[in-house]
C-alpha cells in the first residue's frame, strides 16, 4: 500500500535523473553569463515579482474599471511567461522541478491532445493558449515563492487588496448596491437582501475571491511581528469574513466549512508531538465537534445564514437550484457523447456546444456550474482523473512541507498551512460554481499552488506515505 502511494504521489521519483536526460533542459541557464554581465538581470527575481504581483493589484478590478478586461490579465500573463522564459535560460541555480510540475505537465498533455479532437478546434486552441499561461503563472510563482521575503510580499499584495475589496463589500451590504442579476429567488425570504459584490460584479466570484483572503489573513496573523501587523492582520480577518458572509455565496460558504475543518487537522498536525496524551487522542474530535456545534448554533441564531443554507437542500424549488439541475442534465448528455478527451479546453468551446444540448431557452449556461463537470465536459474523464491526480500530489507536497518546516518550527508553515487550507475551501465552492475558471480566481488558485510547490525543496530518493507513524517521526522539538 505504501509503495503505492509513493508512486501515485510521485514521492519517489527523482527529478534529477530526467533533467540530466532532458535535452529541453539542457538550455536552462545557457545565458547565464549574460545574466552575470547585466545589471537588471541581477534583480531578475525581483523584477519577476512587481510584473507578477501586477496580476493580483489588477485582476478583482476588470469588471469595474474602464479600459480593463480579460485581456487586460492576458496581456500581463504573457508578459509573466515571457519572462519566466529569460529568468530560465539565465539561471544559474537549475533545479526546481516538483511533482506538482510533472502533473501539470501531463494535464497540459492531455489538455493539448483533446484540442487536437476539439470539433471547434479554433475556440478549443485559444483555451489552450490560455491554460498555457496560466501554468507558466504557476511555474512563476513556484520559483518566486521559494524566496521567502518573496512569499511573504506576493501574499501582503494580495491580503492588502483584498482588504480594499472587502471594505466596499461591507459598504454595499450596510448602504445598498444595484443587484445586477436575480442572485436570490425571488419567492424566497432572502428576495429583498443585497448580495455584495464589491469590484468584481458577482457575489459567487466575490466569495471565492475571499476565501484565500481569509486563510492567508488568519496565518498573517501569527508570521507578522509588530503589534500593529498583527492588529491589521485581525482587521484583516474580520471584514475578508463578514464580506464573505454578506456575499450569501452558498457555495462559498461550503468551501469556508471544509476549509475550517481542514484547518483544524492541519493545526493539530502542527501541534500534535508536543501535546500531552490526552490531547493527541482527543483534541482533534474535540474541535470537530466544537466546529459544528458553532454552525448550528449560527444556523439556529442568524435567520438569513439559515434560510440561505436550507435552500441548499431544496431541490428545484429554489429557482438557483432549478437552473443547475437543469444545466447538469445537459451537461451529462454533453460527457455521453464525448466522455474521453471531451469537447477541447476553455468557456468559449462550452458557449459553442452547449445551445446543441440546452434543455430549454430558460436554462442558458456559460459553464458547467461544477469545476468537475466542467472539466469533464472539455478534457474528458481522462482529463478528469489528471485533475484529481494532481490535487492529491499537491496536497501530499503540502504536507510533506509542513513534516519539514515542523522540525525547525519554521513559522513560514503558518503560509504553507493556509495555501492547503484555499486549495480545499476553492475546490469546495467548485463543486457547486465555475468561478474557478474566470482569472480574478485562476490566478488566485495557482498562487496558492505555487506556494505549495514552492516548499517543496526536492524530492528525496525514497519518499514516505503520509501516516500516523510519519508524522511523529518529526518531533517538534527537532
Amino acid at each position: 500500500m505504501n509503495s503505492f502511494w509513493q508512486r501515485l504521489t510521485l514521492s519517489d521519483l527523482s527529478p534529477d535523473k530526467w533533467v540530466d536526460a532532458s535535452y529541453i533542459h539542457r538550455w536552462v541557464g545557457s545565458l547565464k553569463s549574460w545574466r552575470q554581465e547585466s545589471w537588471l538581470m541581477q534583480w531578475g527575481d525581483e523584477f519577476g515579482a512587481i510584473l507578477t504581483s501586477l496580476v493580483f493589484i489588477i485582476s478583482p478590478f476588470i469588471s469595474s474599471i474602464p479600459g480593463l478586461s480579460t485581456e487586460t490579465i492576458a496581456l500581463l500573463l504573457t508578459g509573466v511567461a515571457a519572462f519566466w522564459v529569460l529568468l530560465t535560460l539565465t539561471d544559474n541555480r537549475g533545479g526546481g522541478i516538483t511533482p506538482i510540475h510533472i502533473t501539470l505537465l501531463v494535464f497540459w498533455g492531455i489538455s493539448a491532445i483533446s484540442t487536437g479532437l476539439s470539433p471547434v478546434k479554433d475556440a478549443a486552441f485559444r483555451g489552450l493558449t490560455l491554460m498555457s499561461l496560466y501554468l507558466l503563472l504557476f511555474v512563476m510563482l513556484a520559483r518566486l515563492c521559494r524566496s521567502s521575503q518573496v512569499r511573504n510580499w506576493l501574499i501582503a499584495i494580495y491580503l492588502h487588496v483584498a482588504l480594499v475589496v472587502s471594505v466596499y463589500g461591507i459598504h454595499q451590504s450596510i448602504y445598498g448596491a444595484k443587484q445586477l442579476a436575480t442572485w436570490v429567488d425571488a419567492e424566497s425570504t432572502l428576495a429583498k437582501t443585497t448580495r455584495a459584490y464589491s469590484y468584481l460584479g458577482n457575489p459567487n466570484l466575490l466569495a471565492g475571491y475571499l476565501l484565500p483572503a481569509i486563510a492567508f489573513s488568519v496565518a498573517a496573523f501569527f508570521i507578522w511581528h509588530s503589534r500593529l501587523q498583527k492588529t491589521l492582520a485581525i482587521v484583516m480577518v474580520v471584514a475578508n469574513t463578514y464580506c464573505l458572509q454578506v456575499t450569501y455565496s452558498r457555495g462559498a460558504w461550503v468551501g469556508a466549512f471544509l476549509g475550517t475543518l481542514v484547518a483544524a487537522g492541519l493545526v493539530y498536525y502542527w501541534l500534535r508531538p508536543g501535546l500531552p496524551k490526552f490531547w493527541k487522542s482527543w483534541a482533534l474530535p474535540l474541535v470537530f465537534g466544537g466546529i459544528l456545534a458553532i454552525s448550528a448554533i449560527a444556523l439556529l441564531l442568524i435567520p438569513s445564514l439559515r434560510d440561505r443554507v436550507l435552500s441548499i437542500f431544496s431541490g428545484s424549488k429554489d429557482s438557483s437550484n432549478n437552473v443547475r439541475l437543469e444545466v447538469w442534465k445537459a451537461v451529462g448528455k454533453m460527457i455521453h457523447d464525448r466522455p474521453i478527451f471531451g469537447f477541447g479546453p476553455g468557456d468559449r468551446v462550452f458557449k459553442k456546444i452547449y445551445p446543441i444540448y440546452q434543455t430549454s431557452p430558460r436554462f442558458s449556461a456559460l459553464a458547467a456550474y461544477s469545476l468537475f463537470l466542467e472539466t469533464i465536459v472539455e478534457i474528458g474523464y481522462v482529463g478528469f482523473a489528471c485533475l484529481l491526480w494532481m490535487i492529491v500530489v499537491t496536497f501530499n507536497c503540502g504536507i510533506k512541507g509542513l513534516a519539514k518546516l515542523r522540525q525547525t518550527r519554521d513559522p513560514q508553515a503558518f503560509w504553507l498551512m493556509a495555501a492547503i487550507v484555499a486549495m480545499v475551501a476553492l475546490l469546495g465552492q467548485g463543486t457547486t460554481d465555475t468561478e474557478w475558471y474566470r482569472p480574478q480566481i485562476q490566478t488566485l488558485w495557482w498562487l496558492v499552488v505555487g506556494i505549495i510547490a514552492s516548499f517543496d525543496r526536492g524530492l528525496e530518493p525514497t519518499g514516505m506515505p503520509l501516516t500516523t507513524d510519519t508524522i511523529d517521526k518529526y518531533p517538534a522539538d527537532a
